[in-house]
């Protein structure tokens, strides 16, 4: 099996096997081995399935938001696009890292929006066998936000679900900063 590879760049656009109908994090779930995005932050490694991701790339400024969930650092400008960058920092409680130009942007997508992250360092790709995967409940009951667990040889990688990353309030107050509207 070729194992992919995943540099930074200025951009680096991430490609995926042809679309069968599934939605990305669908397809992830069926699979027998699974691709992982792993990067780190603050020294802690942390994974997403390599179907949500899209591109990587170098940190940019962020503009801020108004209105914006206090999870929302603000928007980047990626072709004509604007794509909200939230902070994973602020979303476990802790304080906000300051992002600066040797950090990375993943840009990936969940079945709503697409969005920013901004990571200390991506680390490449891992193929991880689905059966390694732990429950995150299995482990840490109630954790949210992780969808899975992995122990590899040179330590532990948590797979984020982006598509619980926002709650349902969040989103609506995030796409009305986006249009624009106030209340």
């Amino acid at each position: 099996m070729d194992k992919p590879s995943l540099t930074v760049g200025s951009e680096q656009e991430i490609s995926h096997s042809p679309a069968d109908g599934a939605g990305p994090a669908d397809r992830f779930r069926q699979e027998s081995v699974r691709r992982l995005v792993a990067f780190s932050l603050d020294g802690q490694r942390y994974a997403l399935p390599l179907p949500v991701i899209e591109r990587v790339l170098r940190m940019v400024e962020v503009s801020p938001l108004p209105k914006a969930p206090a999870v929302v650092l603000g928007v980047i400008n990626f072709h004509g696009q604007v794509i909200p960058v939230l902070d994973l920092q602020r979303r476990f409680g802790r304080p906000s890292n300051n992002h600066g130009p040797a950090s990375s942007l993943l840009v990936a997508r969940t079945s709503r929006r697409t969005m920013a992250l901004p990571v200390n360092e991506v680390v490449g790709v891992k193929e991880v066998a689905a059966e390694t995967v732990t429950l995150p409940d299995a482990v840490f009951p109630g954790i949210g936000l992780v969808a899975g667990i992995v122990a590899l040889s040179d330590g532990v990688l948590f797979i984020h679900d982006l598509e619980t990353f926002l709650s349902l309030d969040e989103e609506q107050r995030l796409t009305e900063a986006l249009e624009g509207k106030t209340e």
